[in-house]
């Protein structure tokens, strides 16, 4: 996990990066292909693109290099400001990082993070991709905002909890290798891998161990006061 501010600002931008691209495809191709190509009469999404002049957005035709652009400064904005900050916040609320394991609190943040950055988004999107030449009217815009949310909440989910995520730490392990190297010496701490089934089965068992004591020494703890 990032351990300070450049690291989380690195951490958002792969994040945002990957997940932009990820949106603008499912959008154009899986949401709106079809109506994209019954539309122009074109045989293929980037062909019925094309035949328009574009991507609608704002009331005009913008390219996708222009879309892709503005919705990536948009939500990198949108991470750093509200998403990571809130999510964190969120998780520390039900899992304890001492006491619970890493991967238990990083799938409580990128849960929180979805719950709060996609009905963002998508009512940044609603605003967007507005239908402006037929008026404007706030109930149209509540109507558009919830269908996104319908649209975007289980790609979302499942993308950043299985593949996006994912991809973004092996990424950011990469880069910065000997920092987490470096830190986790300072620590003390020693990378330990289950080299089989029964080994992680047994880690397990371990640790409802560990857990069943803890349980037992706040009990105890609440009992003297």
């Amino acid at each position: 996990m990032p351990r300070n501010q450049f690291q989380r600002m690195f951490f958002a931008f792969v994040t945002v990066l990957i997940t932009v691209h990820a949106y603008v495809f499912y959008s154009l191709y899986v949401v709106n292909g079809n109506t994209l190509m019954q539309v122009t009469g074109e045989s293929s999404v980037l062909g019925a693109i094309r035949s328009q002049g574009g991507v609608y957005m704002f009331g005009q035709m913008m390219p996708i290099w222009a879309v892709i652009l503005i919705e990536f400064c948009l939500a990198y904005l949108l991470e750093n400001v509200l998403g990571s900050p809130l999510s964190f916040k969120l998780a520390i609320r039900v899992f304890n990082p001492r006491k619970n394991h890493p991967m238990m609190f990083e799938t409580a943040i990128i849960c929180a993070t979805v719950g709060i950055m996609c009905p963002a988004m998508s009512l940044l999107a609603a605003f967007l991709y507005y239908p402006y030449y037929a008026g404007f009217h706030v109930w149209t815009l509540l109507a558009n905002w919830l269908k996104l949310v319908c649209f975007n909440f289980p790609f979302a989910y499942f993308t950043q909890l299985f593949f996006i995520q994912p991809v973004v730490r092996i990424i950011f392990r990469t880069v910065f290798k000997k920092d987490i190297e470096a830190h986790a010496r300072e620590q003390g701490e020693e990378k330990h891998n289950p080299k089989d089934e029964t080994e992680a089965v047994a880690d397990i068992f371990r640790r409802i161990e560990e857990i069943k004591v803890e349980l037992k020494e706040e009990l105890q703890q609440e009992l003297r006061r």
